[in-house]
């Protein structure tokens, strides 16, 4: 471990060096917060973004593959493709991760598995914000360990691109996405749909998803309607229950409506949006014998919220106020709901030549019927010049259970009405160089937690998962990340994380997710361009997880692009690895995929 940690400082240090000779003006990348738009070098907290290039070129094809090529993410997957995957943040559970489609809260009340559900195919992403740590007081429930912001555009101009790919094990994708306006009036429509026979034994799956983004131009500002339906139909060979359940199948629907309007009036700005999530899961413990055991589980979230800042000669002050109603009509879990209010507060400031930079928060909220809840925090950065600064933040949190872990019963899971809302104070220091070539990065964190949420058994022969309030998890760790353009055909990024996660309690039971956190994890890409037309880009990982044990995955991506055409050829796991990701299910071995894009600009 020491000399992991060791290396990761070493190759930082070493590529800091080499950038003092490059003096190029640092690249600018904005980043869009709540209340405030700050630059990628001005942000005080850990953040990566993932650009549109990144996607373009990278050896993923859904959101959550790129995702994996983030550090300090955990990606579990259960299928290929964007079937399901939970997400976590340096040790934390699925249900402490917030995601947002341009903004727009998506996550799902009944159950974090299903907050992946996302209208919007990978090729279509604009851009990915990852904040990495805790932003409850910025974004409120769920941004307990990381905020994900997936970030569309509507682009004036009008055209349409087609796409189409295959793949091993019968698999193939159709893509259409047609943009249509001008600077005062723009569109975008997109379509997609994936189907797949599966990799072993009941991993089939159809996928289908349908997006709508407009956008009006007004004085000093912008309205944005969205509107997307995603459906997903799977084989869940032992997705849940246990190893041995080969015939459970799902069927889930995400739909998102959404109305926002930006507006600047001088120095202050306004942003605010209204909008409603629903969300529809069917589950089917044997899906050649539906009566056996069925679910159906339908949830609404509708929600509105208003947010400001106004620059004045004190600093920038942010106030946000929202409101939001979460309803579920279940087979299972009954027909339970909550309303949620919040209220947001932040102020930015500068000292010292606007070299030390300032953010205390703090947002209230209330559930209506869990109570009252602080959260408050503190970002701090010092920038010695352009290109090197000191950040260091500080934030309390909490996470209000959800309707599946207070209410589902099964014959192999209990929920418990009983539950406490989980609560950590979590921390981090790092430094972090910049220019137009290299971003270069290294912290420490940690996350105490107390009455930490997870479903647990007393013994591996237990058949009954339960969940509980399962006492003090103390988490820190090391995060080292280097991105280097070497040139104008070479570019190579490490990240390296290391997690230490100890449970204070006695530990006599086992844990399902969140005492099986990863301890090392490596994420390197290379990228190269050559003949003016190609790119290859080959993605290594390298995962030690507390108790599933250690893999080694390496993908590639070949892609030739000529104007307006482009075609790729991409092979998952070339080294035909074995391994899990998420409760002992087998994930594919080596795939092979083609593909192409071809772009109609229509005058």
């Amino acid at each position: 471990m020491i000399k992991k940690i060791g290396s990761a400082f070493f190759l930082g240090s070493l590529l800091w060096v080499q950038a003092q000779e490059n003096t190029t003006d640092i690249e600018s990348i904005e980043f869009q917060g709540k209340f405030i738009s700050t630059p990628y070098k001005s942000a005080n907290q850990n953040i990566s973004v993932i650009t549109k290039e990144d996607i373009a070129h990278s050896a993923a094809r859904s959101i959550d593959e790129i995702l994996q090529q983030v550090s300090g993410m955990d990606i579990r997957r259960r299928g290929a493709n964007g079937v399901q995957s939970d997400i976590g943040f340096r040790g934390s559970s699925f249900e402490q991760v917030l995601l947002l489609l341009n903004g727009i809260r998506m996550n799902d009340s009944q159950t974090g598995h299903n907050n992946m559900n996302i209208p919007v195919d990978l090729a279509d992403v604009e851009k990915i914000e990852v904040i990495k740590g805790p932003a409850a007081r910025r974004f409120g429930q769920n941004a307990y360990a990381g905020v994900i912001n997936i970030i569309t555009k509507v682009n004036p101009g009008n055209r349409v691109k087609i796409s189409a790919d295959g793949g091993d094990y019968e698999t193939y994708g159709l893509g259409f996405n047609a943009q249509l306006g001008n600077e005062k009036f723009s569109n975008a429509l997109q379509a997609n749909s994936a189907s797949s026979q599966g990799y072993m034994y009941n991993t089939d799956y159809e996928i289908r998803n349908v997006f709508y983004q407009g956008r009006m131009g007004i004085k000093n500002g912008d309205l944005k309607l969205q509107a997307g339906f995603s459906e997903k139909k799977f084989g869940a060979n032992g997705f849940y229950a246990s190893k041995s359940a080969t015939e459970q199948y799902e069927e889930t629907q995400a739909s998102i409506v959404s109305l926002a309007h930006q507006q600047t009036f001088g120095k202050l700005k306004l942003n605010s949006n209204v909008y409603w999530r629903r969300g529809q899961d069917m589950y089917l413990y044997n899906r050649q014998n539906p009566s056996f055991y069925r679910n159906m589980h339908i949830g609404n979230n509708v929600g509105g919220e208003v947010n400001s800042s106004y620059q004045w000669g004190l600093g920038t002050t942010g106030v946000g106020v929202e409101l939001r109603k979460e309803f579920l009509v279940s087979s299972n879990l009954g027909n339970p709901n909550r309303f949620v209010s919040q209220v947001f507060f932040e102020h930015h400031f500068s000292l010292l030549d606007k070299k030390l930079n300032i953010s205390p928060g703090i947002s209230w909220a209330n559930y209506s019927k869990e109570g009252n809840f602080f959260y408050p925090g503190l970002d701090v950065g010092y920038n010695f010049n352009a290109n090197n600064k000191i950040y260091g933040n500080i934030a309390k949190v909490h996470r209000i259970p959800t309707f599946t872990e207070l209410y589902y019963v099964s014959p192999t899971e209990h929920g418990n009405v009983n539950l406490q809302p989980e609560n950590a104070i979590s921390s981090e220091v790092g430094y972090q160089f910049q220019n137009s070539r290299i971003l270069a990065k290294i912290s420490g964190f940690m996350r105490n937690s107390d009455n930490s949420i997870d479903w647990v058994k007393n013994n591996f022969n237990d058949k009954v998962w339960y969940a509980q309030n399962v006492g003090e998890i103390k988490i820190k760790g090391i995060e080292a990340e280097v991105n280097h353009k070497v040139n104008d055909w070479l570019r190579y990024s490490v990240g390296y994380t290391f997690l230490d996660s100890k449970y204070k309690e006695n530990n006599e039971f086992v844990s399902r997710y969140i005492l099986d956190n990863l301890k090392h994890q490596v994420v390197a890409r290379l990228e190269t361009k050559f003949l003016k037309n190609f790119t290859n880009e080959l993605v290594y990982r390298y995962n030690e997880r507390v108790s599933l044990g250690t893999y080694n995955l390496l993908d590639a991506k070949l892609n030739f692009t000529q104007k307006d055409f482009s075609v790729y050829v991409l092979v998952n796991n070339i080294t035909n690895t074995k391994y899990t990701e998420a409760f002992g299910v087998e994930m594919p071995q080596r795939w092979f995929h083609i593909g192409f894009s071809y772009t109609i600009n229509i005058k």
